[in-house]
């Protein structure tokens, strides 16, 4: 054995373990837990996670999972980074959005996040932000040869693009000097809107600007590839870059028709992403979209610099939670965190509070120094393509690549991403993909810190302006938290009319020992839905549970202990609670043997883990006379 000068051993003198023996642990486990009797290969299989996009992670990776070479940073096929030299010189653009109509309001909190770490402007114009002709005075002190002006405009974007130009010219900015994105999006405000009837005209215009920038402006870019329409309509990470390629290719067509080479129609689109909080799913589509995207640029004939795909990451607006707020930081900075490490170029932060209004000084500013802890605290943009190597984010970059390159053959076989969106093709597909995931998030095996699991029904809420109206018409906006979040306006409703909250009284049996869990179980459960658990006395006995029930307010309750005192003492105490009025008896567990004596005696439903809880939820409320 070979021992270092302190005595300790190296790493490489420990012996081999097989994966075999890995296997052998892992049977044991599944076995002393309950969940299988399964061996080999299969009880490895036991513990894989299935993902959207027909992706599967395994429990464990070798060197032998891992696929060919991914390159090296700022090298084709830009796995590893659009840039060879990564974030590490400067971290990554702090790009952060704002949307407050007021051009006066929004102007001083552009220069404040300026003055304070952010490095560009993502800045929404006309009906969803400043009026376009209120933009010089929105962008007034801003040095737009130093700060990227990205602009979100939707059916504004040439009359907002044209204004930001006329801006450049007006304050002498050199031309070679001016940066931004003049967020030319046709297709994505067709998925926005459901409304394709000017397409042809929104092509030519975009075109149009797009010519103008690599004629007078190659610092600035025309097209905004925005994947988010895709993503707020329920789209798995594949999905997403399959639909984000899709129109890419469109626009390639577009401006190489109009007379602009590969290369220069390259450098006129950016790409916008979500970075949600499934850090190493995020940090493996950033890597696979500049794969894909090389790929596409490679076959239409770019040269090999050419192919690197600009990238502008954005924290998901549909992990964003009204209810607990606050926990949108931590979702955030999780986010934010792999979207640096995913390689992205531009980082965007939205606001804690972004889901209920108009985010307020105090949450822009958080947002902001988000990003300024990670590089500046963390120097999370030291180390380049940080998760490169690792065989799992390997792999998994490659299934979401193969996922997402299906899915955007599909669109093109049906004839391209306006064909696709106009058949419904994409609404469907994404539709499919939603609904499963609604289904895990009703049954919470996707918990939703703060509003399916530990919510907080005293929590005061949190009040902020109106934010202009999105557009709308086309793919839906769906949100994670949606489902709760109807359940608790109807308790917020009972709560406004009548001083109290609907209540389920829990019948706990037995000593704490065993009915503890159980109960923790229960309360979280049913305050995800706005209903209030009472939970007094904190033991009850077949003599005691009518008179407490009827001390507690409540038109439903729950029986809470271990199967054996339920074996024991559940029919009798559900006879009683029945008896005493209760128009609903849930019991906490699985029924197992004893279900038809428990529902003889009145229990209606089992609240467990993978229930149904959006179900239970609704249902209890409907019992309740909640509307």
């Amino acid at each position: 054995m070979t021992v270092l000068p302190d005595g300790l051993p190296l790493a490489d003198d420990f012996p081999e373990v097989t994966r075999d023996q890995w296997r052998h642990l892992v049977e044991g486990v599944l076995r002393k837990t309950g969940t299988s009797d399964a061996v080999g290969a299969e009880a490895e299989e036991a513990l894989a996670t299935a993902l959207e996009d027909g992706i599967t992670v395994q429990p464990l990776y070798t060197a032998a999972d891992a696929p060919g070479d991914a390159g090296f940073p700022g090298f084709a096929p830009f796995v590893r980074g659009g840039r060879a030299e990564g974030s590490a010189v400067s971290g990554w653009d702090v790009r952060q959005r704002h949307a407050h109509p007021d051009p006066a309001r929004t102007n001083q909190a552009i220069l404040a996040d300026l003055e304070n770490g952010a490095g560009s402007v993502w800045l929404a114009v006309g009906a969803a932000g400043v009026p376009v002709d209120a933009l010089p005075e929105a962008l007034k002190g801003v040095y737009l040869d130093l700060a990227t002006v990205a602009l979100d405009a939707g059916a504004d974007f040439e009359d907002a693009a044209r204004a930001l130009l006329r801006l450049y010219a007006g304050r002498e900015v050199p031309p070679g000097a001016a940066l931004g994105n003049l967020g030319a999006d046709p297709l994505g405000l067709a998925a926005r809107t459901g409304r394709d009837e000017g397409l042809a005209g929104q092509l030519a215009a975009a075109a149009d600007l797009a010519l103008t920038c690599d004629r007078d402006h190659p610092g600035v870019r025309a097209f905004a590839v925005d994947a988010l329409p895709y993503h707020e309509a329920g789209a798995g990470a594949a999905e997403e870059l399959g639909c984000s390629l899709a129109a890419a290719v469109a626009y390639l067509r577009t401006l190489t028709g109009e007379g602009l080479s590969v290369e220069a129609a390259c450098a006129q689109l950016e790409f916008r992403y979500a970075a949600t909080a499934d850090q190493f799913l995020t940090i493996a589509k950033l890597r696979a979209a500049r794969r894909l995207w090389a790929r596409v640029a490679q076959a239409c004939g770019a040269p090999s610099q050419a192919r690197a795909q600009r990238q502008h990451a954005v924290t998901s607006p549909v992990m964003m939670t009204r209810r607990d707020p606050w926990v949108n930081m931590l979702r955030t900075t999780v986010a934010t965190l792999a979207g640096g490490v995913g390689g992205a170029d531009a980082v965007t932060v939205l606001p804690f509070d972004s889901a209920i209004g108009l985010p307020d000084d105090f949450a822009r500013r958080i947002a902001r120094n988000t990003s300024t802890i990670l590089l500046e605290e963390s120097h999370l943009a030291r180390v380049i393509d940080p998760a490169g190597g690792s065989w799992y984010v390997e792999k998994l970059t490659d299934d979401v690549a193969r996922a997402a390159w299906a899915w955007f053959q599909e669109i093109e076989r049906a004839g391209g991403m306006a064909a696709a969106l106009a058949s419904g093709l994409v609404r469907d597909r994404l539709a499919e993909t939603w609904a499963r995931r609604a289904r895990a998030l009703a049954r919470r095996k996707k918990p939703i810190t703060g509003v399916s699991e530990f919510p907080n029904l005293a929590e005061r809420p949190v009040e902020r302006d109106p934010a202009p109206e999105q557009p709308d018409g086309g793919l839906p906006r769906v949100r994670h938290d949606e489902a709760y979040e109807a359940l608790r306006t109807r308790s917020d409703a009972r709560l406004a009319a009548e001083g109290g909250r609907p209540r389920i009284f829990l019948a706990a049996l037995g000593p704490a020992a065993a009915h503890t869990a159980r109960a923790s179980f229960a309360s979280n459960l049913f305050q995800a839905g706005g209903i209030e658990a009472v939970h007094e006395p904190v033991t009850v006995t077949p003599e005691t549970v009518a008179e407490a029930f009827t001390a507690s307010g409540a038109r439903v309750a729950c029986l809470c202990s271990s199967d054996k005192l339920y074996a024991e003492e559940a029919a009798a105490v559900a006879e009683r609670l029945k008896a005493a009025g209760a128009a609903r008896v849930y019991l906490a567990g699985r029924p197992g043997a004893h279900r038809d004596e428990y529902e003889r005696a009145g229990v209606d439903g089992y609240v467990f883990a993978g229930c149904d809880a959006v179900e239970v939820l609704s249902s209890a409320l409907d019992t309740m006379g909640v509307a």
